[in-house]
């Protein structure tokens, strides 16, 4: 087959032989993966037998066919294995996104989560797992366009890879793509972490931390298939642009169900406007023990017994032992349990009282005293019920009721803050800000258990107030998590300085804390750029260092106009974000009237090759071109403006202008 047929952008210099047999094993493993996918869908659910289980088994077949789409635009297979013989695997191994196998159940592509496949990531001449050559492919448009061989023998020198290279600078528009074929050797030290281990992941820009959280999610799936199956893997981040901009990764790898959702939609989307004094205040995790309190002070002593009446009998439990009966469950069971529990136990002494008399009373008879009037109205006026909102409700409208929970955890001048300036009439008219999202999630769990998740996986995690991360925590006790983030990013009020603080207030105190500074997408020129904010705003981290010089990609303009930036950037490939402060939105996009554009927004996101974005929606979103309009203005918006800065001028992939009027912070200037 001449070279044109096999692909429009074969170099010259490539070996048309040897493409067109790696061309035709591509052909041949898509045409399986087309059989592998039509089989799935011919089968039925029927077999199941009553209409529960053929719900069931229809949604897992659904998810099958769905994970066998093939994405024509992605490369099935982007690596080979040749390997020494001496063991029963074949010799010759294709790495790629999804097992794939013919007829007879060859395998024609191994999914790259394989133990098999770790080699394809970690085999280096020093220790080469038992491979001789490691060959990577160059795509373009789903063809195979070229190939790049490294032999794996002892004293070999490898060189740095064109295609690694290629793939990793290569301009995108839209969502994030997925990096399984240039996933690096301590990027896959983490995603192959075993499930029981938390990870905490503090990554510079650019080292690829949220494509590395995504991996391990698909690879605990892979290899935990059938136990995540039922608890379940979910994925946090900061905002919903983020989230459809991370959407299609894990379907490309064949992980359909898998939630993903943000701090807001997982506690409630409140959104009540609230000083960030207080805010930082209720995100303090001094608040549990504050909570716990405002709880339970709502049960009261016991001050009458029951008198529970059947036929001509009336039946006695002494005040006292109703005391000794709330004092045995206070403290050991949560609210909810505590208070159905009591209603037992009441019933359970009125059975005792009827036996004493000689009846034989059942279970059937105590279920019924346990819901009769007489105990409900006791169990009412000793353990209320109530409601979360009920109990932070008169928390933050009722001083001399919040100085009696916070006793010594909060200073008075805090309880003064936390008291409402005009408190709701009710809980149910109260309006709640997202700080107390958190604070109702603490005092829900109180109530009832939170069920827990197999595997989370947090992003952003600096940015997480302590309250925040408790709540977090919760979704995970009974399983693991992956902790995502860079400490120089921190742009909240409560930002952290400290993983082990976070892994503290997680439950995960066992986490393992784990640095990526070397990076791939940003390139030097830039990153050096924005590091000289690092020491004003994070001290003691290391400055993060690139592959790529990128030398031009910097570009710093006094007084350049918006659409003239733009027109430049539109002449090149990719994607670009026009990053300015919140205040100056509208007047971009006025600036950019004469070009096509849209202007991002949080709860929703924009896909547009031209996008103004708000700097608060800038982190973890990246663009091949990136303008930042008026740093001072950025820095000046908020009290951690230099943090925003630095995220802002670590979006770029290509290049970075930087239009301004006003004076650079002086950290920028010098």
């Amino acid at each position: 087959m001449p070279a044109h047929q096999l692909a429009p952008d074969i170099p010259p210099e490539m070996p048309t032989d040897v493409l067109a047999a790696e061309q035709a094993h591509l052909a041949e493993s898509r045409a399986a993966l087309k059989a592998m996918r039509a089989h799935a869908q011919s089968l039925s659910a029927d077999a199941a037998g009553d209409w529960v289980s053929q719900q069931v088994l229809q949604s897992l077949l659904d998810q099958r066919v769905a994970a066998l789409a093939d994405h024509p635009d992605t490369p099935l297979f982007f690596g080979r294995l040749d390997r020494a013989a001496g063991d029963d695997l074949p010799g010759t191994i294709y790495v790629g996104r999804r097992h794939v196998h013919d007829g007879g159940s060859k395998p024609l592509v191994i999914d790259w989560r394989a133990p098999v496949s770790q080699a394809f990531y970690q085999a280096s001449p020093a220790d080469p797992m038992g491979v001789v050559r490691r060959r990577r492919f160059g795509y373009h448009g789903g063809h195979l366009t070229a190939f790049e061989d490294e032999p794996l023998g002892e004293g070999v020198e490898i060189g740095p890879s064109k295609i690694l290279t290629d793939e990793i600078e290569r301009p995108r528009t839209g969502p994030m793509r997925d990096i399984v074929a240039t996933i690096q050797p301590d990027q896959d030290e983490i995603v192959r972490a075993t499930l029981a281990q938390t990870v905490c992941v503090q990554g510079a820009p650019g080292t690829g931390k949220t494509a590395v959280g995504l991996h391990r999610a698909a690879y605990l799936l892979y290899t935990h298939r059938e136990r995540l199956a039922r608890s379940g893997v979910m994925i946090v981040g900061p905002n919903r642009a983020f989230l459809s901009y991370i959407s299609s990764v894990l379907p490309a790898l064949g992980e359909v169900k898998v939630d993903q959702t943000t701090v807001a939609g997982l506690l409630g989307e409140h959104t009540a406007p609230e000083d960030p004094l207080v805010a930082a205040v209720k995100g303090d995790a001094r608040m549990a023990a504050v909570l716990e309190r405002a709880l339970w002070l709502h049960i009261v002593k016991p001050e009458e017994g029951l008198v529970f009446t059947k036929g001509a009998y009336r039946h006695r439990v002494a005040d006292y032992e109703v005391r000794e009966i709330v004092a045995s469950l206070r403290g050991t069971t949560r609210y909810n349990p505590g208070r159905a529990a009591l209603a037992q136990r009441l019933a359970h002494m009125v059975l005792v009282r009827m036996e004493q008399r000689g009846e034989s009373p059942d279970d059937r008879v105590q279920d019924a005293v346990a819901r009769s009037k007489p105990v409900k109205q006791l169990v009412d006026a000793v353990w209320p019920k109530l409601a979360p909102e009920q109990v932070l409700h008169r928390l933050l409208s009722d001083p001399e009721f919040l100085a009696r929970a916070a006793k010594s955890d909060l200073s008075p001048d805090e309880q003064e803050m936390l008291i409402w300036r005009k408190p709701y009439r009710s809980w149910k008219s109260a309006k709640w800000s997202a700080a107390d999202a958190a604070l109702l999630d603490e005092l829900r769990d109180h109530m009832e258990r939170t069920p827990s998740l197999g595997h989370l996986v947090v992003d952003e995690a600096q940015d997480l107030s302590e309250m925040q991360l408790r709540a977090l925590g919760r979704r995970c006790r009974n399983g693991s998590a992956t902790v995502l983030g860079d400490l120089a990013q921190g742009t909240t009020p409560w930002s952290t300085s400290s993983w082990e603080s976070v892994l503290e207030h997680l439950g995960q105190r066992e986490g393992e804390v784990t640095e990526l500074t070397l990076g791939f997408r940003v390139p030097r020129e830039v990153l050096d750029y924005a590091a000289r904010l690092l020491p004003s705003i994070a001290p003691d981290l290391a400055a993060p260092r690139s592959l790529r010089p990128g030398l031009g990609s910097l570009t710093v303009r006094p007084g350049g106009s918006i659409a003239q930036a733009a027109q430049e950037a539109l002449a090149k490939d990719g994607s670009i974000g026009v990053i300015v402060p919140d205040a100056l939105v509208t007047e971009a996009s006025r600036s950019l009237a004469s070009l096509p554009h849209a202007v991002l927004d949080p709860d929703s996101a924009e896909e547009h090759r031209l996008l103004i974005v708000p700097a608060t929606l800038a982190k973890g979103l990246e663009y091949d071109h990136v303008i930042v309009v008026e740093p001072a203005d950025i820095v000046e918006a908020e009290p951690r403006g230099l943090a925003r800065l630095y995220v802002v001028l670590t979006r770029a992939v290509t290049s970075l202008t930087v239009l301004h009027d006003k004076a650079l912070p002086a950290q920028l200037a010098a």
